[in-house]
């Protein structure tokens, strides 16, 4: 009876220990991370981790919630989603664990990027709770540090311009006076009713100024004789001839009384077939096509005219309304204006911006290489040009270029609210968008940015490599030598062709030498990667801090060169 008492207090305690027996830790060997060391995309740090419970591990009424935790050298740390796993006699959703046969299961995590990742270590924590007993397991950590290359993107200034829309300053300007002297028909005599007309008064007016005025200057006067076309040829030729002549005569005693040394080129054409085309297309002449179809049928003069004559009707009106406003000479006055020179533009841009037009302003900007006197500029041509969109776009080009993403963005938009369809001002738009990391914004303005002066090929092609989608980015960039573009390339372990697109970036710099270390550390190229470290290092110090935290050279840390270069 005892040894049967005792028998059943034994199976008794065996099961009560049994069942209060905590879950032991969990060997490292039994968890992979891919990938490992971990790296960033789109601004993410993403893992998948498989793990594995043993063979008669998970009892039946634990329920173990694992929970990744990325811990940074600083002493900071963030946590992704955990995952819950639950023994077989726990009532509730989650993943199920056999007690028996154990489990494999793989698990996601994602941790927004911060630069205080490039050291650190992803842990798995487990917090086990069964009934009413609740412990923590032993962390076990999963992979080592992040490789942010994707991080090198340049989406702000330092990558991406932002595109000005050109002045249309011209300095020096031709203004053309036009006048024309009537004759009377088969007559060559220029009558005074002709000189006396608003048009002579104004030509006349336009030489005086051109004397009197300092900026302003006769290049031509021309004069080119008509007779209309009747009659015969050769009466026409000397009619117009003579024409020539008396007109020249005439304009040459008005230039003696002006005290103007102009010289007069001057011409005759017999017979103003063209000009007779023209007036005949502009009127509303009966069988007007008919005539302007024997125009096209026949170049014999003479034979145009007979053609002509035989339509009777139409022929009076044609003497009537067309032929007398083609027995002329017709004056052209080319006067060059000198516009104001640059040290006078810059000035009054400071000074007095009233005085100047809107191209003038515009053009002003371009002549100072302090973006702030630019953005001053620009300021004054919105203030009093304020409907004209480029001194928005500029000034917001000027204050994207400062990284002041926020001003450019805001000044971009009013620019688009003069003209949403403007390619410059969306491309621009875009920029900002990209670089405050809205990646949906960036490429609804993009898509309306098609003949921007901007490089649109460089820009989309970085937004996508910001969105991680690296064979677009590459598709984007094609012909495209800049950084980013090389990155790109880097991303898609395209080696050699990202070593040619630096090699033709237009003007390398920190970044540009960075890269290049980069390429030749992920293909063994030791020379490569310090030859390059110290061209980065030396153009921009602070690279050295970074290549010594960044993986991507961890092979090279302990050598003493690398430190030398780093240090």
């Amino acid at each position: 009876m005892k040894k049967q008492l005792l028998f059943g207090l034994s199976i008794l305690v065996a099961i009560v220990f049994s069942s209060c027996k905590n879950l032991g830790d969990l060997d490292p060997s039994m968890f992979t991370c891919t990938p490992n060391p971990l790296e960033t995309k789109a601004g993410k740090v993403d893992a998948t981790i498989t793990g594995t419970f043993p063979v008669k591990y998970f009892q039946k009424n634990a329920i173990v919630t694992v929970t990744p935790v990325l811990k940074m050298s600083n002493g900071d740390s963030v946590k992704s989603t955990p995952s819950v796993f639950q023994g077989e006699k726990v009532v509730g959703n989650d993943n199920v664990i056999s007690y028996k046969a154990g489990g494999t299961y793989t698990m996601n995590a994602s941790f927004d990027y911060v630069p205080a990742m490039a050291v650190s270590e992803l842990y798995l924590y487990f917090h086990v709770k069964a009934k009413s007993k609740e412990y923590d397991l032993k962390p076990v950590k999963v992979a080592d540090g992040v490789i942010a290359t994707s991080e090198l993107l340049q989406k702000g200034k330092d990558g991406l311009t932002a595109a000005i829309i050109a002045d249309e300053f011209v300095r020096d300007i031709m203004e053309m006076t036009d006048a024309e002297i009537l004759f009377l028909i088969q007559q060559s005599t220029v009558r005074k009713s002709e000189t006396t007309t608003d048009q002579i008064k104004a030509l006349t007016n336009k030489i005086v100024e051109a004397k009197n005025e300092l900026n302003k200057s006769v290049e031509s006067l021309k004069v080119s004789a008509y007779a209309s076309p009747d009659g015969a040829v050769d009466l026409n030729t000397g009619l117009a001839e003579k024409r020539q002549k008396e007109t020249e005569k005439f304009l040459n005693a008005e230039l003696k009384k002006l005290n103007s040394p102009l010289t007069i080129e001057s011409r005759f054409t017999p017979e103003d077939w063209d000009g007779f085309q023209k007036l005949m297309e502009k009127s509303d002449i009966q069988d007007k096509q008919l005539i302007l179809r024997v125009l096209s049928m026949y170049t014999d003069p003479e034979q145009r005219e007979r053609e002509i004559k035989n339509l009777s009707a139409a022929f009076k009106q044609i003497a009537d309304e067309v032929l007398p406003k083609l027995r002329r000479s017709q004056l052209k006055l080319m006067v060059k204006v000198t516009g104001k020179s640059d040290a006078e533009i810059a000035n009054l841009a400071k000074e007095d911006a009233s005085k100047l037009s809107v191209e003038e302003l515009l053009y002003a900007a371009t002549l100072t290489e302090n973006l702030d006197e630019k953005a001053a500029i620009y300021k004054k041509a919105i203030e009093l040009y304020s409907s004209d969109l480029r001194s928005f776009n500029n000034l917001g080009a000027v204050k994207f270029q400062q990284g002041k993403v926020d001003e450019a963005a805001g000044l971009f938009n009013k620019a688009l609210q003069i003209d949403a369809k403007n390619a410059d001002a969306n491309y621009n738009a875009g920029l900002c968008a990209l670089a405050k990391g809205e990646n949906d914004k960036a490429l609804v303005y993009f898509g309306k940015a098609a003949g921007t002066s901007g490089d649109l090929k460089n820009a989309t092609g970085t937004l996508y490599a910001a969105t991680g989608d690296y064979a677009k980015a590459k598709s984007s960039f094609a012909g495209t030598n800049t950084n980013n573009a090389a990155l790109a390339q880097i991303l898609n372990k395209e080696y050699n062709a990202a070593k040619n697109t630096l090699a033709a970036v237009e003007k390398p710099d920190a970044q540009t030498a960075y890269l290049s270390a980069v390429v030749a550390a992920r293909t063994n190229d030791k020379d490569g990667v310090y030859s390059n470290l110290k061209t980065s290092i030396g153009k921009d110090g602070s690279y050295a801090a970074k290549a010594s935290k960044d993986l991507e050279f961890s092979k090279f840390w302990s050598d003493a060169t690398f430190q030398s270069i780093v240090k």
